[in-house]
């Protein structure tokens, strides 16, 4: 897997989500045989509640354990949806993406979930980068395009790999005493939490 791929998975599972990344798609060209169209880097989905780096029993252990980023722009009691470009550069978006198979062929594995024609899901998902989708079984959908890589800001459809790898950083040192049995299988928090542990002062530095 693309590193880059690992470091946004890795961020996004931290942060509650659950991930399907590297996805390819396949549909019929013009000669009626099937051919790849494109892989989406990273789909994933986050249920509404809070998130614990343990099992936490009471309040007060509860605010000691929860992990929240602000940037993600959560809301009470909404599902996000994530489908993601990651990026080694600059966080753009390959035109590929935003293409009406490859978004439907994506969303099919959501389908059940929303209470609105996936069609129509997919034409407004292209045209905006977004889309709230009525719930099956009520309360609202975000489905949304993110684009990671190198970016000075963050906002709804864009997270940089500094503001990611600071982010996870600052969890697994303000939450210590839950990672610090973890050991970590994927590379890329595998090596975030083996700094910290050998002393390593990682931080970002402002370009140029």
């Amino acid at each position: 897997m693309d590193i880059a791929v690992n470091l946004v998975e890795s961020y996004l599972r931290l942060n509650g989500y659950l991930t399907l990344t590297e996805f390819e798609v396949q549909a019929r060209n013009e000669r009626g045989s099937f051919e790849s169209v494109t892989d989406v880097d990273i789909m994933a989905i986050r249920f509404p509640g809070e998130v614990f780096a343990g099992d936490p029993h009471d309040g007060i252990e509860a605010r000691m354990l929860a992990i929240a980023d602000p940037a993600l722009q959560l809301e009470p009691d909404q599902i996000d949806v994530i489908l993601g470009e990651v990026k080694q550069g600059f966080a753009e978006f390959n035109p590929g993406l935003r293409r009406h198979v490859v978004l439907h062929s994506v969303l099919r594995r959501l389908q059940w979930l929303f209470a609105a024609d996936l069609a129509q899901i997919v034409d407004e998902l292209a045209r905006r980068n977004l889309c709230m989708v009525p719930g099956r079984g009520g309360g609202m959908i975000r489905v949304r395009l993110v684009a990671f890589g190198r970016s000075d800001h963050n906002d709804l459809h864009t997270i940089g790999h500094g503001h990611i790898v600071t982010t996870m950083l600052g969890f697994l040192s303000g939450l210590d005493d839950a990672f610090r049995p973890v050991q970590f299988r994927d590379p890329a928090p595998a090596m975030l939490s083996l700094l910290l542990k050998t002393g390593f002062d990682v931080r970002e530095h402002p370009r140029a």
